[in-house]
């Protein structure tokens, strides 16, 4: 179950996109997420899936991955094809059913919106393939910094996002400890149809959310008896330090960002 979900997990193969001040990668993502919210053409999406591709090919990680990363939401990625296809009434009628029908327009709208959630999710990935959790918090820690002045606590934002990470390897184990005692009794989750398996599924959530409940608990007084205190001045292993392939990361975001959104308003 793990091997199928990567999500959270860092990928390590030595490019140079991995040594990319995390900082930068974050702030990165962000310039890329107002860029695909901005994508409503076929020439911009072009431009975006080609900026994706050149720097997934420069993490010299399989394109396979960042596949692999998108698969969990295809639902989700089908729904928004077909919402937008049939709510959309622009261009010519291309095939009808009675009431509904089915336009160019929609149907072009409706695979690009399709496309900018495949490639948002793909693409996103690469801060956590490229990032160990460490650095990670550390980045977020960084940018987070200047909203201090407005009462935002890095320290806790920072420290609920850490365990989240690390506590996504351990639910998958314990779910899959679970599936196995049931298979073990008879129930066997690949070889019962889809009905039972939805109510099998259901039956997980019990386990699989008083264990994480019971988790939590003990991490929170562990934390405690080694006298945890958020806010604490504390040293960092990890010195941040910023180079300018950082400055240059950044720069290639704003000027995708930027092209993106200068087209779509011209």
């Amino acid at each position: 179950m793990r091997n199928k979900l990567l999500f959270g997990r860092s990928i390590d193969t030595g490019s140079w996109v991995h040594g990319v001040d995390p900082r930068a990668k974050i702030t990165g993502m962000v310039l890329y997420l107002v860029a695909i919210v901005a994508v409503g053409s076929w020439a911009a999406l072009g431009v975006a899936a080609a900026f994706s591709l050149i720097y997934m090919r420069a993490t010299k990680i399989p394109i396979k991955y960042y596949v692999k990363a998108a698969k969990p939401l295809w639902v989700l990625m089908v729904f928004i094809f077909v919402v937008q296809s049939l709510t959309i009434n622009e261009g010519t009628v291309l095939w009808h059913l009675g009431s509904w029908k089915l336009y160019s327009g929609g149907l072009s709208t409706g695979f690009i919106s399709a496309a900018r959630m495949a490639l948002l999710v793909s693409f996103t990935a690469i801060l956590t393939f490229t990032t160990t959790p460490g650095l990670l918090n550390q980045g977020m820690s960084g940018v987070l910094k200047p909203f201090k002045r407005i009462g935002i606590s890095s320290e806790r934002l920072t420290l609920m996002m850490s365990i989240a990470l690390r506590f996504i390897p351990t639910i998958l184990d314990e779910t899959q400890k679970i599936v196995k005692a049931q298979a073990a009794r008879g129930a066997d989750l690949k070889e019962l149809p889809w009905k039972e398996k939805g109510r099998m599924l259901v039956s997980l959530l019990v386990p699989v959310t008083v264990s994480a409940f019971r988790r939590a608990e003990e991490l929170v007084l562990s934390m405690e008896s080694r006298g945890y205190t958020i806010g604490a001045p504390r040293s960092e292993y990890h010195l941040l330090t910023w180079k300018s392939r950082d400055t240059w990361f950044i720069l290639s975001y704003v000027i995708l960002a930027s092209a993106v959104v200068i087209y779509r308003f011209m």
